[in-house]
């Protein structure tokens, strides 16, 4: 298992990375905010987790090892594979989704694309215990206001990236090109994509 990358950032795209190590470059699929951390030609170290299935391997990449912890305790529920997993940690930070398990909070659970009433409760049930209550400090979500910006690039191609990178995380399109729109026009045309991106993940999230 390749449990860690260390080496120079190559790209950072709307879901992945692309790390050096080695002479090789290794993408490394990631949430949102963890990609919001990386920057091109700097050195970055980022927790990682091999998912091994006959025609793939796949490289998740977290900022911490309770986040990749949290990644692979999801996908002990039955139902829960590594997409809808790393999706659950992009709509949920680690701090929120604890909280969620913690309290039995199935409103929160169900903001993520892909869980519905059954499935939180499976994930409740079955995480609860396994999970300990987060400290109430800091633990909110960042809000639109709170957000980094990334490259600049025109805003209808970086519409259309925004949208995609929401619907491969599991949300439906209308909902994900309205929430793309209203953030465009509350940041402004010249906000990077990852600030929309994170963004319109805060606005179909939780609070939808």
């Amino acid at each position: 298992m390749i449990s860690s990358v260390r080496g120079e950032v190559l790209s950072v795209g709307l879901d992945h990375a692309v790390v050096e190590v080695g002479g090789v470059g290794m993408a490394v699929q990631a949430t949102p905010t963890t990609l919001a951390g990386l920057r091109r030609g700097q050195s970055a170290r980022l927790e990682t987790a091999l998912v091994v299935r006959e025609d793939s391997l796949t490289l998740f990449g977290f900022a911490d090892a309770a986040e990749r912890e949290l990644f692979g305790l999801l996908q002990t529920v039955t139902g829960v594979g590594p997409r809808l997993a790393l999706a659950t940690l992009a709509v949920l930070d680690p701090a929120a989704l604890s909280r969620a398990l913690a309290d039995g909070n199935l409103t929160t659970l169900m903001s993520v694309p892909g869980i519905g009433r059954k499935g939180a409760e499976r994930l409740v049930v079955e995480l609860r215990d396994k999970v300990a209550p987060p400290e109430a400090a800091g633990a909110e979500q960042l809000g639109a206001e709170d957000l980094p910006s990334g490259s600049v690039v025109a805003s209808g191609t970086m519409r259309d990236q925004v949208v995609e990178a929401l619907v491969g995380l599991g949300f439906a399109a209308k909902p994900a090109e309205k929430a793309v729109d209203e953030t465009v026009g509350a940041l402004g045309e010249d906000a990077g994509s990852s600030a929309v991106l994170r963004a319109a993940l805060h606005r179909l999230g939780p609070n939808r």
